[in-house]
């Protein structure tokens, strides 16, 4: 009953923060595993209702589902879009899931609505006690007495209730994160185009919470009528029918009120969208940061974001114009201009009472008790509009949770595409199939097609047996790169060694730190692309499946070790021999081995057959091959001879490597490339004190701050707001305080009269006086909260502004090592919090504040002894709320950090829904987000009940306030006139109310401004050297020759890393081809980002004709340099926006650029041409018209130095020809740096540089480095080359 359970954990949260392993584990009941299947067991129910419905509906019977005609199918498909067509109640299976429970809560409600009438029944046997002059002191005494027990029963009969429906709130927010979760694991193509991840997150954030906030008083909905009507019965018994001036003042308000509340609306649905467009850009920008710092666009990003925001605070401060004194707070709060509207329906009830008749007396009894019934009145006014605003804005919340429940799902029998058309393919089990043909034809949707991804138009496809997946961009977790592989399969270790050196991947280990123990970041951050596909490709070996899919995995890897794969895994002799695999590749070089070559024109079969057949046919497949083959050189060589040339020709498929990760790893001896080798070598025995050394992780643990918030934080936000500004709010705070006193004061004389019978002397300058004070107190109401308002939007737009600047700034490595679900946090969750939580916080903070000051204040001054009291009682009232805040505070942070795992997890699921699905890891990925939701609700739960313990404990205070200002009122009845006994008592019956308000203000101030702290913290991180150094800028045509010298250059990643690349010392002449080469880890992609300074300098330095770099401004320099980086970014907005976001150029000038790079003729045939919408992350165009993307923005930027960071991944060897040569000619003149995976790309530039671990091993022309027979030669020769 007084949660006393709960007091262990307060004293433990006060003498040391509390942490994770302090908590209780939720009850059974609150978990996700009996929470989520109640719901969705009733969401069911009701979609086979809707079903059944729409079938007598569309009076179409069996619509059999599965149905291989496909026909009845799309009626019901049809049916369930049209207007008139039943939908699923998403409503019913919630009340069915939750209802009960929350029933019990209701009905605690009900008593506690009873027993609130009976204290001013009390009150006026009090104050007609005071009047009776010998009147025994024990009546007095045991009224007293029987106030204090009625109120303490109060307590506990709310508190009860309140228990009940948070829990309920708890349990609903459980549900639905779960059937979200669940829901975007089986959600089709089409539609998960129609929801981005943000608006995901945001209905498992924003809405999700919604419900949570609303089941809190939802009871109000009833219980607010019913108070109403028994407090106005109980009036007309006082006051007669005088009332019904009162209550035609609160009906003429409602209207008011109503409008108001539906303009709010209107606004918070706009601003809804702002949010929603905004965390999305965040998102991408995050996501993109090292693609804007490279290109030097990061202002153009930042002006959108800036833009989106300033609707967004216009919105905000429309609505606090509108609100102005109503704000829409979270919580159960008093509106002051409901305080004012109770004053305004007394004002008139006691105006007419007085003017009405002569004999009607204003005496003590009827004043104060009457203020006392409208004060109770006070309440349930102000939350029925609360409520009913609350309820509108969650049934928005219902609306778009209901719709992406109501989503397509995959069937699991039946698919087909958007791009790829009538195609008829068998594959024998066992075999090998080889799909091939331009960008963009349909080979990955054809992939997605058999995996169920796509629409289904027409036909069948029947996959025999599991799947294995290996995706054309590798999807890999935050979780060891073991749980990687192993993904979710048990650990055996023969197995496992055997598929890290069939995959190429036993060198790696060595190099990375913590072996197959380390951490990979989010999207794999810290593994090169080649290291990514490969991981991905042993996660698909590992599983052990009966039908490989394998979309262009070599791609990302070197010749050699692609050769080595395909050898080992892939091919006739490779570990899935005895598999079904189809393979779609750029290379040419495999496909003699393969079984069947399936050639795709437009996402049609051209041709289809054996190595052989397809040349006999002479068909496009001959033409093509031969073209990419010298016959002469054919006819000198054996086959296997024969093999090697073709292969050395295009350098073995066009792949994009992200680094060299040749076969031997670091071995020192190997200084040639020799694939020998690595079957020679053991597999790497797992070593013992290896493993049991502690891995650095990569990704820190998010901190949280403990104990107090520092003052300097509260500092901050009142420097946010301007110090000026803030005094003058308190000020205003203090006057509409003393107004308020000023009224009752004035009342409690006026009551006076009666007794002195001086009553219709001064009827009109009493009633004058009451009213004047009355109204100035609702001015200064409406004044303070607009001044408010002011502050708060001020403070909004700073906080974010110096958030959004330091994250523009912030250095690459920051974001190396931060998930993104941490920084998209504090853009969304916090900055709602400084938006909105945060100033209604302060609003009522001091509010009550004041009120609970002038409560003391008008008791101490009626009956001085009661001083005595004030002291014991704020000692009480002061460990209470320390112990309560340290506590609650430190639940509110564990909260908050809880909550990012689920976000992070979320997005990345997202992300790989595909893979998921295609392992069937579907079930494991569920029962880890239930797991992050259970550990999230463990430390939100104990805070429900520090507010049910606090309340408990506050509200006793307050009772016992409340029994001796009674009790010194009887004592000292003889000099007490009745007046200012009901002033004092009528005064303290409120003060439980405002005391138990203000701890609790105190805290939620205490946790919303944490908000500003964690804002702060990541407004204040280390930033990069300035954008422009305005007296080193160079000279505009800079540069003009591209000469690059490299002085004694030395580089690491972070501080406390080894050096990536040392003491470099190079010349490169101005309009110098160069090329670099090297193993993984040698340090190439690193030298590139040096010439951007993504990495700074650890010693040396880096000149462009003769500029030292380092002394010039960032977007200077890079606004100078070109890069075609390896992996393609980009961003959701139009394709001329991915070309040009500062809009430089003109159409003509893009469209140029478009035709060089051989993507006119796909813009052309677009409706919307340079405005074709890309999506997030470039979701509708193919990896390789990505990256055709990325070369028309260089050729646009064409400037002096060029690099390129191998971007021929994704492409068929045609576009590959035309971008080598595109390259060749446009770029003629410039210094062009390429990073070469295939040799032969670079065979014709002016030098090589082969780095090896970071230094300078050869630097010549092609010709002399073959000549010298080293490393160069080496891997030339092992890409058949020489």
């Amino acid at each position: 009953m007084t949660f006393w359970w709960f007091t262990r954990l307060a004293i433990q949260g006060y003498r040391s923060p509390l942490e994770t392993k302090h908590l209780w584990s939720l009850n059974k009941q609150d978990t996700s595993e009996v929470v989520v299947p109640q719901l969705l067991k009733e969401w069911d129910v009701e979609k086979t209702k809707a079903k059944s419905a729409q079938a007598q509906y569309s009076k179409t019977t069996g619509t059999e589902k599965n149905h291989v005609g496909g026909a009845p199918e799309e009626v019901e498909v049809l049916l369930s879009k049209q207007p008139g067509s039943p939908q699923p109640s998403f409503l019913y299976s919630l009340i069915r899931a939750f209802g009960p429970y929350f029933l019990i809560g209701s009905a605690y409600k009900l008593l506690q609505d009873l027993i609130t009438f009976i204290n001013p029944q009390l009150l006026r046997m009090l104050i007609s006690f005071t009047k009776q002059e010998g009147a025994p002191s024990w009546w007095g005494f045991s009224l007293a007495f029987l106030m204090f027990g009625t109120a303490i029963l109060q307590t506990i009969i709310l508190h009860q209730h309140f228990q009940y429906c948070f829990v309920t709130g708890m349990r609903l927010r459980t549900a639905l994160i779960g059937a979200i979760y669940r829901k975007s694991l089986v959600i089709t193509n089409a539609a998960k185009r129609s929801s981005t991840v943000g608006e995901v997150v945001n209905l498992m954030s924003v809405d999700a919470q919604r419900f949570m906030d609303l089941t809190t008083f939802l009871n109000m909905l009833w219980s607010a009528p019913l108070q109403i009507i028994l407090a106005l019965s109980f009036l007309w018994q006082n006051l007669g029918p005088s009332v019904l001036a009162g209550v035609a003042v609160m009906v003429l308000l409602i209207p008011l009120n109503a409008a108001i509340a539906m303009k709010t609306r209107a606004y918070q649905v706009e601003q809804m969208q702002y949010k929603d467009a905004r965390i999305k850009l965040m998102n991408e920008i995050l996501n993109g940061i090292k693609v804007l710092k490279l290109y030097a666009w990061e202002k153009s990003f930042k002006g959108k974001v800036l833009e989106i925001r300033q609707k967004e605070l216009n919105v905000l401060s429309s609505c606090a114009l509108i609100l102005c004194g109503k704000h829409v707070f979270k919580n159960r709060e008093f509106h002051l201009i409901t305080l004012f509207l109770s004053f305004q329906v007394a004002l008139t009830s006691f105006a007419v009472f007085v003017s009405v008749d002569e004999k009607n007396v204003l005496d003590a009894e009827k004043a104060f008790v009457s203020l006392s019934l409208f004060n109770i009145l006070r309440f349930p006014l102000n939350m029925l509009p609360q409520v009913i605003s609350s309820i509108v804005q969650t049934s928005v919340s219902l609306k778009r949770i209901q719709a992406f429940l109501s989503h397509d799902e995959l069937d699991p029998d039946a698919m087909f595409c958007h791009r790829v058309s009538s195609i008829n393919v068998m594959v024998p089990q066992g075999s090998l199939l080889a799909v091939v043909g331009p960008v963009g034809c349909g080979k990955s949707s054809l992939v997605s097609a058999l995996l169920g991804e796509m629409e289904r138009l027409e036909g069948q496809i029947s996959v025999k047996g599991s799947v294995a997946y290996v995706p054309q961009q590798a999807w890999i977790q935050n979780a060891t790169l073991r749980d990687n592989i192993l993904f979710g399969k048990p650990y055996v270790e023969q197995k496992y060694c055997s598929i890290l050196e069939a995959c190429a991947l036993t060198p790696d280990l060595e190099v990375l730190p913590g072996g197959d123990q380390t951490e990979i970041g989010e999207k794999g951050i810290n593994l090169s692309g080649g290291q990514r596909q490969r991981v991905s490709l042993a996660r698909a070996l590992y599983s052990e499946a009966d039908v490989y899919l394998l979309d262009d995995p070599l791609s990302a890897v070197d010749a050699h070790v692609a050769k080595h794969i395909f050898d080992h895994v892939i091919g006739p002799q490779g570990a899935l021999q005895e598999k079904t695999r189809i393979l779609v590749t750029h290379g040419i070089s495999f496909l003699p081995q393969v079984d069947n070559i399936m050639v795709m024109v437009d996402g049609c079969v051209s041709e289809m057959g054996s190595y052989q057949d397809l040349l006999n046919q002479n068909g496009a497949f001959a033409e093509f091959l031969r073209n990419y083959s010298l016959d002469d050189i054919i006819e000198e060589e054996d086959a296997t001879g024969k093999f090697a040339r073709i292969t050395s020709f295009f350098g073995f498929v066009p792949f994009r490597q992200i680094s060299i990760m040749s076969a031997e790893g670091d071995n020192p001896r190997a200084k040639s490339v020799r694939i020998r080798r690595c079957s020679e070598r053991k597999p790497a025995e797992p070593k013992k004190e290896k493993e049991e050394s502690k891995v650095d992780k990569l990704i820190q643990a998010e901190t949280t701050e403990t104990g107090r918030v520092k003052m300097s934080v509260y500092w901050e936000y009142v420097k946010a707001v301007g110090p000026l500004l803030s005094l003058f709010i308190c000020f205003l705070y203090g006057c509409q305080n003393a107004a308020a006193i000023g009224a009752n004061v004035w009342l409690s004389e006026w009551t006076n009269d009666a007794q002195l019978n001086r009553t219709q002397e001064n009827v009109h300058m009493r009633v004058g006086v009451y009213a004047a004070l009355g109204i100035s107190q609702g001015v200064l109401v409406m004044f303070s909260s607009f001044v408010l308002a002011l502050g708060k939007i001020k403070a909004a737009c700073k906080l974010h502004l110096a958030l959004l600047d330091n994250k523009m700034q912030t250095p690459q490595s920051f974001f190396d090592t931060t998930p993104i679900g941490r920084l998209i946090n504090r853009f969304s969750k916090d900055i709602y919090v400084i938006d909105e939580a945060l100033p209604s916080t302060v609003l009522m903070f001091l509010g009550t504040l004041f009120a609970s000051l002038s409560t003391v204040i008008v008791i101490i001054s009626s009956t001085p002894i009661f001083a005595v009291v004030i002291g014991p009682l704020a000692l009480i009232y002061f460990f209470v709320q320390r112990f309560y805040v340290a506590t609650s505070r430190q639940l509110k942070r564990l909260e908050s950090v809880s909550r990012s795992p689920i976000y992070s997890h979320f997005s990345e699921t997202i992300t790989g829904t595909s893979v998921i699905r295609a392992y069937g890891r579907n079930a494991a990925f569920v029962l880890m987000s239930d797991r992050n939701v259970d550990e999230n609700q463990k430390s939100y739960y104990p805070g429900i009940v520090s507010n049910r313990w606090l309340g408990v404990r506050i509200e006793f205070i307050g009772n016992c306030m409340v029994l001796f200002a009674a009790l010194f009122a009887v004592i000292g009845k003889d000099n007490l006139n009745p007046g200012l006994v009901g002033l004092s008592v009528s005064y303290a019956l409120q003060v439980t109310m405002s005391l138990n308000w203000m701890v609790r203000m105190t805290s939620e101030l205490e946790s919303n401004i944490v908000a500003v702290e964690r804002v702060k913290e990541y407004s204040e991180t280390q930033t990069e050297a300035p954008w422009e150094v305005e007296d080193k800028k160079p000279p505009p045509e800079w540069p003009m020759q591209g000469r690059v010298e490299f002085r004694d250059y030395s580089v690491r990643y972070r501080e406390g890393l080894d050096l990536v690349l040392r003491d470099l010392s190079l010349q490169v002449k101005g309009g110098e081809k160069i090329g670099i080469v090297g193993r993984t880890g040698a340090g190439k992609s690193s030298m590139t980002l040096c010439l951007f300074r993504l990495l700074e300098a650890a010693a040396g330095d880096i000149t462009i004709d003769d500029v030292k770099i380092s002394e010039i401004g960032l977007h200077d320099l890079r606004t100078k340099l070109t890069i075609i980086p390896q992996e393609p970014v980009l961003f959701s907005g139009t394709l001329r926006m991915n070309l040009d976001p500062f809009e430089k150029y003109t159409d003509e000038d893009v469209w140029r650029a478009l035709e060089l790079s051989h993507l006119h003729k796909f813009v052309r045939n677009q409706a919307a041409q340079l405005q074709l919408q890309c999506s997030e992350g470039g979701e509708n165009l193919s990896v390789g018209q990505r990256q055709l993307v990325c070369l028309a923005r260089a050729l646009l930027r064409k400037t002096r130095i060029l690099i390129l960071d191998e971007a021929t991944a994704a492409i068929d060897l045609e576009t590959d020809d035309l971008i080598q040569s595109t390259i060749r000619t446009q770029f003629e003149d410039c210094t062009v740096f390429t990073i070469a995976h295939r040799l032969n790309t670079i065979m014709d530039y002016t030098r090589v540089l082969v780095l090896d671990k970071g230094q300078i091993a050869e630097f010549d022309t092609p010709a002399n480095l073959i000549a010298k027979k080293c490393i160069f030669y080496g891997m030339a020769k092992d890409a058949g080359l020489v």
